[in-house]
């Protein structure tokens, strides 16, 4: 649409406002959705230290993570096409049966093999039920409410993690950790009835058919190669446990590496690896962005249990800071000061910067160097970096995407996100898998020291956004 078309409607939906009597119930249903899937990710991060012991699962550590960014990457080329063909209201509901099944088989886990298993059907599961949120808040709202609702769904995100590893160390101190996967399964009733309204609209889009282009085709052949060269190079970490079978182990990893690199060429905009101005360098750096977070987020629960010997609970206090965190450098970033003072590009490299310098504090406490408290100051700076990096790039990408293109870039944003996740979480499950009960500080400290390397690469690449802004000039007039 363009922004004539926007302009339009605003005058006879000015007085439209979120909580009105007739959008609350929705409102209240999709964000409900989106906190259980925030509390379910805060929750699982929390224990799966706890669940890699006791099941005697290092070697599949990296697979537990990566199971889930497979089956997400593969479910995600597919959802789109499912929902316009059978409706918003039969997707969502497979989905969220789908995730129903995934928390039991997960609870019920009785080896490491079976748990990753879960895990796989939960990554489908959240990229069913992301596509059909987003169609029923097209179709439940007026437009000039969606990027507000929108807006919620980042905040919903606050109070998961505040509370979520918190609840979820105490449940696994009460119970075990079996029975944290039960507690997101409260949600899904009261959710359901909320979404009722938007459910009777959810009906299949008029007049849509399977995409046939080749573009489409093309995108949904890298997905797929994509997912191949997850799925290779996460569960091929076990080959790396025994001496005897390293050898073909690194040979196998480093060949679906390879291979993840030459889907994501293909799926992604000419010019991403070499951070071409514009729209490539935006993707490009999302992309690094994300393997510069995750490679020290990753990395730290699973420290803080091994080799400080903390509880889960105290383990989750850096996702609780990582939420917080970053929703307060999203605030930061929003405001009129540093929208009108600060450009793009230096927004941008003071992100890369703060993660980078934020790393500094988990590098020195696997060390033990510091303590936990300063420590997680250091963490806080990072996932600050991280809150004013993530609005920066989303809205350059809209800035550059041409509008009867935004969907494709959007697509394009989220395969590069997965991607920059897996390539980096394949390192630390390989690592991980290859030293097991042997990682030790300096280990730990070394993947760390790598994502801010990786942070400080973004950093550099910020002045390589460049907005058009001759050509998006013209239709904000």
């Amino acid at each position: 649409m363009t922004a004539t078309d926007d302009t339009s409607t605003v005058p006879a939906a000015a007085h439209e406002r979120l909580l009105d009597r007739r959008h609350l119930p929705v409102v209240v249903g999709v964000v409900a959705l989106v906190t259980l899937a925030a509390f379910e990710n805060r929750a699982v991060q929390t224990v799966l230290p706890v669940v890699v012991r006791d099941l005697d699962g290092w070697a599949l550590f990296g697979a537990s993570t990566g199971a889930s960014l497979v089956t997400f990457t593969v479910a995600m080329a597919l959802s789109g096409g499912w929902t316009d063909r059978h409706g918003a209201r039969r997707v969502l509901l497979a989905g969220i049966g789908l995730f129903a099944v995934a928390q039991v088989v997960s609870a019920l886990a009785p080896s490491m093999t079976v748990f990753v298993a879960g895990r796989g059907l939960s990554g489908a599961a959240e990229a069913v039920i992301d596509t059909t949120l987003m169609v029923l808040v097209a179709q439940a709202l007026p437009e000039s409410l969606r990027a507000k609702v929108f807006a919620s769904f980042a905040a919903a995100w606050i109070l998961p993690s505040l509370l979520g590893p918190g609840f979820a160390g105490a449940v696994e101190a009460l119970a075990g950790w079996r029975w944290v996967f039960a507690g997101p399964l409260l949600v899904v009733a009261p959710a359901l009835w909320l979404l009722r309204p938007a459910l009777r609209q959810g009906g299949p889009t008029e007049g849509a058919t399977p995409a046939q282009d080749s573009g489409a085709r093309s995108r949904l052949a890298a997905s797929l190669a994509l997912a191949a060269g997850l799925a290779v190079t996460t569960f091929a970490a076990p080959l790396l446990e025994a001496p005897s079978t390293r050898a073909t182990g690194l040979v196998v990893v480093l060949a679906g590496a390879l291979l993840v690199l030459a889907a994501a060429s293909r799926a992604l905009p000419r010019g991403t690896a070499r951070l071409v101005p514009g729209l490539p360098a935006v993707v490009g750096l999302r992309l690094l962005t994300s393997a510069a977070f995750t490679g020290v987020g990753a990395v730290l629960p699973l420290m803080l249990v091994t080799t400080h010997h903390v509880s889960a609970g105290v383990a989750g206090v850096s996702l609780s800071v990582t939420g917080v965190l970053w929703a307060f450098g999203s605030w930061l970033n929003s405001t009129g000061a540093v929208q009108a003072r600060v450009g793009p590009g230096a927004r941008i490299r003071a992100g890369g910067l703060l993660i980078a310098l934020g790393a500094v504090g988990p590098v020195l406490l696997a060390l033990d160097l510091v303590g936990l408290p300063l420590g997680m100051v250091g963490w806080a700076a990072a996932a600050t970096g991280m809150g004013i990096l993530s609005p920066t790039l989303s809205t350059e990408l809209l800035e550059h995407a041409p509008a009867a293109e935004r969907g494709r870039a959007s697509a394009a944003q989220g395969l590069a996100v997965s991607t920059g996740v897996a390539l980096q979480t394949g390192l630390v499950g390989g690592v991980v898998a290859w030293f097991g009960p042997g990682m030790d500080g300096p280990r730990y400290a070394t993947l760390m020291v790598v994502g801010a390397a990786v942070a400080l690469v973004v950093a550099a690449g910020g002045p390589r956004v460049r907005r058009a802004r001759d050509e998006v000039a013209a239709p904000a007039a």
